[in-house]
């Protein structure tokens, strides 16, 4: 049962923490990408807010987290209070805190000066700055060592890098965890932080290396659309040719039907089921566009229980790729066939940028806001639906009423990689 959700995401005027901040945002398809003539979302978390939801960090080690350790640690305590759980009172005492990470972030500073330090050369307490900033920035469970530090727990604390799918495959290690009895409460956090001068080089680089691949005899486009800061992204619209990344945070709480129930827990929903599988390409930057391994993960999401003629509505992480929307157009075509009304299927990646990890946590969340509220959200900035398209994007600024108790969620990672997510109604069976 998802009985909290807690984020640091890009806002309207500043960061958004909240369920009705993110609500507000995505219901209404709004942008927050805009900053100064770029397009990248960006959080803007300033230290006094993040004093004042994390007070008790002592500043030794505090003065050297990233941005990620501090996004993540605000959506974990958003989410923690959204849950009504106590941190201080040990609530989180025995949960899982699983991390998902897969960015090009703000480690990258915190690792190279460590790794450039001469031992012979350093003096002792500079040698101890950088084993305490080296120690939190420079491995990959960074995140989940610093949440863990905070909440004291006793349970599995790991991190999973799988690229823009690893918030998603951490909420099934929560269901499965959680279904198998081995904890009773999970805390899932996807974060990441796309490093904006690594995105300005790849501009500059892209184009070149298309030449090449193309040039090796690497099928024309398959290297993607060009990461932008001076054009917006627009996911599904005919005009559709740039991605915009961004920032940000995202914690979903996951507890057992038991414990939700017997602490009075407001519940969203439930993680059904979950099911990732590759492409089986040779080439790590391919996809296989006609949409058939995403169909069979998708089925063997459903199994037995379930029938994709429960499932409305599909969220989905697209940000614009034409060869995201081949993939999930076939996809479409094999699960659902000729079926008379086309199933919505809608990204809010437009709003907040395309940020990585914290997309599955935050797909799952908005998904079980719309439930909750019975309404779709509408695919920011996509106005001109691309033709051919044989599912519904939901164009414009409106959210589309619709009552459902099934969904699916969709997440890539470049190599083939896709996981599919169902999600249910709280009384859902």
């Amino acid at each position: 049962m998802v009985t909290g959700l807690g984020f640091c995401l890009p806002g309207d005027d500043g960061p958004a923490f909240t369920v009705d901040q993110v609500w507000n945002i995505a219901s209404r398809g709004g942008c927050c990408l805009g900053r100064n003539g770029t397009y990248y979302g960006s959080v803007d978390l300033s230290d006094g807010m993040f004093a004042e939801r994390v007070p008790d960090i002592p500043e030794f080690f505090s003065r050297h987290f990233t941005d990620a350790h501090r996004f993540g640690l605000v959506s974990l305590v958003e989410a923690c209070a959204d849950a009504e759980l106590d941190i201080h009172a040990g609530d989180l005492g025995e949960a899982a805190l699983l991390v998902g990470r897969g960015g090009v972030d703000s480690n990258v500073e915190s690792y190279l000066a460590a790794l450039r330090a001469d031992p012979a050369h350093t003096a002792p307490l500079e040698a101890l700055e950088l084993f305490i900033a080296g120690g939190q920035a420079g491995t990959a469970s960074d995140v989940a060592v610093v949440q863990g530090a905070l909440t004291r727990t006793t349970g599995p604390c790991f991190t999973v890098a799988c690229g823009c799918a690893s918030g998603s495959v951490q909420l099934g290690h929560a269901q499965r965890m959680i279904a198998a009895g081995e904890v009773e409460v999970a805390a899932v956090t996807g974060v990441d932080v796309f490093n904006r001068e690594v995105i300005r080089t790849a501009e500059r680089l892209l184009e070149g290396a298309r030449h090449a691949y193309e040039a090796l005899g690497g099928e024309p486009g398959m290297l993607g659309l060009t990461p932008a800061s001076d054009a917006v992204m627009r996911p599904y619209d005919r005009r559709s040719e740039c991605i915009n990344y961004g920032e940000g945070a995202a914690t979903v709480i996951v507890e057992s039907r038991e414990r939700a129930h017997r602490r009075g827990a407001h519940i969203y929903g439930q993680v059904l089921a979950t099911a990732l599988t590759r492409d089986g390409l040779a080439n790590p930057l391919g996809a296989d566009d006609t949409g058939a391994q995403l169909a069979d993960a998708a089925r063997r999401c459903l199994g037995e229980r379930w029938r994709i003629e429960q499932v409305p509505y599909i969220h989905s992480c697209g940000h614009g790729d034409s060869a995201v929307a081949a993939v999930e157009a076939g996809a479409v075509r094999t699960l659902y066939g000729a079926a008379a009304d086309p199933v919505l299927i809608t990204s809010q990646d437009a709003c907040f940028g395309h940020h990585g990890a914290p997309a599955g946590c935050l797909g799952a969340g908005l998904t079980l806001m719309m439930m909750e509220q019975g309404a779709v959200c509408p695919t920011a900035n996509c106005e001109q639906p691309m033709d051919g398209l044989p599912f519904d994007p939901v164009p414009g600024t409106r959210a589309r009423p619709l009552g459902f108790d099934y969904a699916l969620c969709f997440s890539y990672q470049t190599g083939g990689v896709k996981h599919v997510m169902l999600l249910g109604s709280p009384d859902a069976t």
